[in-house]
């Protein structure tokens, strides 16, 4: 038989045991609202315009981040989707932005990680509502990536395409679907070019140097508020600081460390390039995305690099991330 002691204990563990479960449903149901809470916070305000990165790494799955894409919102609808990298249409779904809305969409140029989800989001476009034609822009093409035109052209074609059943989306189809119009911007001179305009935005590019790849910087323009986008960028031919002269935020892809070498530093700009380029172009707000695993975990030693040249706000991007112009 059990005695007194024993019992007691018993008692005691028993009681110890209900507490706790009380003590964990508790704080369970005090964290719900919290949870449900940081699931919203990363959709941007329905009022003003907002630059949101859908995508903050590059190319590699380690870095647990989508690839390069941003979405441009005006007054809670998103306008503007500059590349759509692996990952970005799962962020695009996420942020609550409608492919209706989109008034164009452009390519800082057409390595994978910038472009991989497409498809995917005119695919997912089927299901929406979708009439007007999408205006799609970006650089010419040479050996190594395929111009803008042949870049629709290679996915969609009828007859050549990767995806022939999508070829309804192409401007040669008699469908009722909606069409891309891809525009092709030519890369000389180094100059910037204006290649869009409606009522509420304007978008010009400039040709940016990444290795021996075909690529173009971008900015988005909504009444006196302006975003660049430097995409990815070695910073040879020095065009950045035109494009982002007084703007109010530059995204400034921070793919490679100080001190890179060899092919790294000939696509890439490092931080003392990037801090140089927002002092110069005297931007109100630096944002560093493109964040691959030679970056991270070194945010300190590039803050660090980059205050030696610009004094401005400096945010490291995160995938969903909200900044306002």
């Amino acid at each position: 038989m059990m005695n007194t002691t024993s019992k007691s204990t018993h008692s005691v563990y028993r009681l110890y045991l209900l507490f706790t479960t009380l003590l964990l449903t508790t704080t369970l149901l005090a964290t719900l609202p919290r949870l449900a809470f940081a699931e919203t916070v990363n959709h941007c305000p329905t009022t003003g315009v907002y630059l949101q990165v859908l995508g903050s790494g590059g190319p590699e799955v380690e870095d647990k981040r989508s690839s390069s894409a941003y979405l441009v919102w005006i007054n809670g609808k998103a306008r503007v989707l500059i590349d759509a990298g692996g990952g970005s249409a799962l962020r695009f779904g996420q942020s609550d932005a409608k492919f209706s809305d989109l008034s164009a969409v452009v390519f800082t140029h057409f390595h994978l990680d910038h472009t991989a989800d497409f498809p995917a989001l005119i695919k997912s476009s089927f299901f929406g509502n979708r009439t007007k034609d999408l205006p799609v822009f970006g650089p010419e093409g040479n050996q190594l990536l395929p111009s803008t035109q042949q870049f629709i052209t290679r996915l969609f074609d009828e007859n050549q395409g990767v995806w022939p059943y999508m070829s309804d989306y192409l401007p040669s189809s008699n469908s009722n679907e909606y069409k891309l119009q891809p525009h092709t911007i030519k890369l000389q001179p180094r100059a910037e070019k204006a290649v869009y305009k409606d009522t509420e935005l304007a978008l010009s590019a400039i040709p940016v140097h990444h290795g021996p790849l075909p690529a173009l910087a971008w900015k988005i323009t909504v009444g006196n508020k302006s975003v660049v986008i430097s995409g990815d960028m070695s910073g040879q031919y020095q065009t950045l600081p035109k494009l982002a002269n007084k703007t109010d935020l530059l995204i400034a892809h921070h793919a490679v460390p100080e001190g890179a070498q060899g092919i790294a530093r000939r696509l890439h700009m490092p931080p003392s390039v990037i801090g140089n380029i927002a002092k110069t172009a005297n931007v109100k707000q630096l944002v560093l995305s493109h964040r691959m695993l030679r970056t991270l975990g070194k945010e300190q030693e590039s803050l660090n690099v980059i205050r030696k040249y610009y004094k401005g706000k400096i945010s490291f991007a995160n995938d969903l991330s909200c900044y306002a112009l």
